[in-house]
């Protein structure tokens, strides 16, 4: 048995070790193929489950997410990208979650880390870096805590998470068009309250993302 679209994917040269190939190993039943795919994404998948509001629970979304992405692995199409499918999973996960916590568990959780995605955009996350470094997490880490939810998710994605437009559109289910309207307007509420030195280098990130 073998996902849809592994004749394609073959035919194409597809890499046994690349991430079409892993996933039809794992179809055929080799489990340590789909562990190499967890290790891979395993990072990312933890940053969007917090973007999305997993907060403390990151890392059993993350968990829940694989398991349904492992028991959907037949369903998915080879050729096509594989992070963006798995991410759209765990926030589908994240999401739920929201449903049935309380408002006190999102907000401490999701600060923790969220936090910890800013350091590496703003610092080098050596915990002996600079108090100019750690002042410049402060403050953007403060200034994306203040923008409302859908604006951090969509900042997060693209300039966090270094995702593409396509890519943020399929994780978090909006038209490719609303990402790029949302983000617009979510960068120009940032640099209402980021000062200009944080400004740029989220600019360099948008340009090293494009």
């Amino acid at each position: 048995m073998y996902p849809e679209g592994w004749w394609l994917w073959r035919g194409a040269g597809g890499a046994v070790d690349d991430d079409g190939g892993l996933v039809v190993r794992s179809v055929a039943g080799e489990l340590g193929a789909f562990e190499v795919l967890v290790r891979r994404y395993h990072g990312v998948a933890c940053r969007v489950a917090a973007l999305a509001g997993a907060g403390a629970d990151c890392e059993d979304v993350v968990q829940e997410a694989f398991v349904r992405a492992f028991d959907h692995l037949a369903g998915f199409r080879v050729g096509e990208p594989f992070r963006p499918w798995l991410l759209r999973i765990v926030v589908n996960q994240a999401r739920n979650l929201h449903r049935t916590r309380t408002r006190r568990d999102r907000v401490t959780g999701r600060v923790a880390v969220l936090r910890e995605s800013v350091d590496e955009v703003v610092g080098s996350g050596d915990p002996h870096r600079t108090a100019e470094a750690a002042e410049r997490s402060r403050v953007l880490w403060s200034a994306l805590l203040g923008l409302p939810e859908k604006d951090r998710q969509v900042l997060g994605c693209r300039y966090l998470l270094g995702l593409t437009e396509a890519e943020t559109a399929q994780v978090l289910g909006w038209p490719r068009g609303s990402v790029k309207s949302r983000a617009f307007r979510a960068l120009a509420r940032l640099r209402e309250v980021v000062p200009v030195s944080l400004d740029q280098r989220l600019d360099d990130g948008v340009r090293g993302h494009a």
